[in-house]
């Protein structure tokens, strides 16, 4: 069974950093796509960042220049280094995984992907 744990997430003011980390076990994703997903409240999930095999990665607009999406292999982990954090960064953030190749036209597309986790929340204060 694929799970995929998140864990990093938390309060912080406006202008710090925060690095999420997700977890995966039960199948390896180091060719496959993985990403970065949010959801504030009243809001639809929106996409943040992905990664696929070869370290091609991508970012939403809003997220550029600030967060950093990268991934261990070894050990089977994605992370999201967060710096410059706007209290508009506040959401439950998402981590996903895809279970096969997705063309970089879809990635950003929440439907692209096969696995979740629970999620983790960040807050950025004024």
């Amino acid at each position: 069974q694929v799970q995929l744990v998140e864990s990093g997430g938390g309060l912080v003011q406006a202008g710090g950093s925060l690095r999420l980390s997700c977890a995966a076990s039960g199948r390896t994703f180091s060719s496959l796509p993985e990403g970065w997903f949010r959801q504030a409240p009243g809001k639809e999930r929106e996409f943040v960042a992905a990664i696929r095999s070869g370290a091609s990665t991508y970012y939403a607009d809003s997220v550029k220049g600030r967060f950093t999406i990268s991934r261990d292999n070894a050990k089977d982990t994605v992370y999201l280094q967060m710096n410059s954090l706007k209290p508009e960064d506040t959401a439950v953030y998402y981590c996903a995984a895809a279970g096969s190749f997705i063309g970089s036209l879809r990635i950003t597309l929440v439907t692209e992907y096969d696995y979740w986790g629970q999620g983790t929340q960040v807050t950025v204060s004024s």
